[in-house]
């Protein structure tokens, strides 16, 4: 199965419940993301948990925080005045049964602040009621990241950020078109496929791993194939994991040009590079000398050049590149 990032496919990702609008919260309410249930819905299929009511906490409930130590922390009532008090293993036992079933999704969206959901930056409190300097994660969301390292996670409220909201997309996207189009029924092929068409969306994102993979795919026919699809796949989602600059959108932008050096004027060609110009210098948005370069490109690029993901890594609809 192959899936175009402009095709009308609900990608499957996982989401806080309180975010989608269920009265799962300690005071019986919710924090309904507009953003998630608005936008992304029109992409992605949510699939909705709360790891606190499925350990059975109940709804409302006393609030929790995380106590004890930055590295091993205890969930406990925040007006506990029992020391030894430690909910922590009845919350594991609430998600542990489910953690299986968040295999199949490409990406999760968290509740920030939550000492069970909160991916970072989550307060720890000493013994004596005050907060360690050092910050820590939610228990669930620690181990959601353990249990499935490469799934692109984020928290709700870092996606009103648009350079955060297009990184996490572009992951999810990424995640979900290796799934389905190498894992599915892996050959080396369908591997270099893939690659051949992100080449230009990971040079975006980090140079030197889009060399060094470039190199290891070209000695990697004599390995096998789960452990060159692992190493393959870990450092595609590590690299895209740090959003791109505009000297990186540039220079490939630049690159992407060079294609078109023997069919489009030197004129032409210059008033190209002179708007790729503005865009690194913060003059323009992304979307500008990309609607341009494009414009060139399928009227006089190569089939190669034409068919790389870098135009179009989610739906163009998005408006993703407009921000940027």
């Amino acid at each position: 199965m192959s899936v175009g990032a402009g095709e009308a496919v609900q990608i499957p990702v996982g989401i806080s419940a309180c975010l989608a609008g269920d009265n799962v919260r300690y005071n019986g309410g919710h924090s309904q993301s507009r953003l998630c249930l608005n936008t992304l819905s029109r992409y992605f299929s949510f699939s909705r948990f709360c790891p606190e009511v499925a350990a059975g906490f109940g709804t409302p409930r006393p609030t929790m925080r995380l106590t004890g130590s930055p590295q091993a922390p205890r969930l406990v009532y925040s007006d506990s005045t029992n020391p030894e008090e430690d909910l922590s293993p009845q919350l594991r036992a609430g998600f542990a049964g489910r953690m299986h079933e968040f295999a199949g999704l490409d990406g999760y969206v968290l509740m920030k602040n939550s000492p069970s959901c909160g991916l970072e930056r989550i307060k720890i409190y000493r013994d004596n009621g005050y907060p360690w300097e050092e910050r820590g994660q939610g228990i669930f969301a620690a181990a959601l990241q353990a249990a499935y390292p490469l799934l692109p996670i984020e928290e709700e409220g870092r996606l009103h950020d648009h350079q955060l909201r297009e990184n996490f997309i572009l992951r999810v996207y990424a995640h979900h078109n290796f799934r389905h189009e190498v894992r599915a029924s892996p050959t080396y092929h369908k591997l270099l496929q893939f690659h051949s068409s992100y080449k230009y969306v990971l040079m975006a994102h980090s140079q030197p791993t889009y060399k060094a993979l470039g190199r290891y795919l070209a000695e990697a026919h004599d390995q096998p194939l789960p452990e060159v699809l692992e190493h393959y796949f870990s450092q595609l989602m590590q690299a895209l994991q740090k959003p791109a600059t505009r000297r990186n959108h540039a220079n490939v932008l630049l690159h992407l040009l060079g294609y078109l050096k023997h069919s489009v004027p030197g004129d032409a060609r210059q008033h190209i590079v002179d708007i790729i110009d503005r865009y690194r210098t913060g003059k323009i948005p992304l979307v500008t000398p990309l609607t341009l370069l494009r414009h060139y490109i399928d009227r006089e690029g190569s089939s190669y050049v034409q068919a790389q993901r870098y135009w179009q890594p989610y739906p163009e609809d998005l408006g993703l590149t407009n921000q940027l």
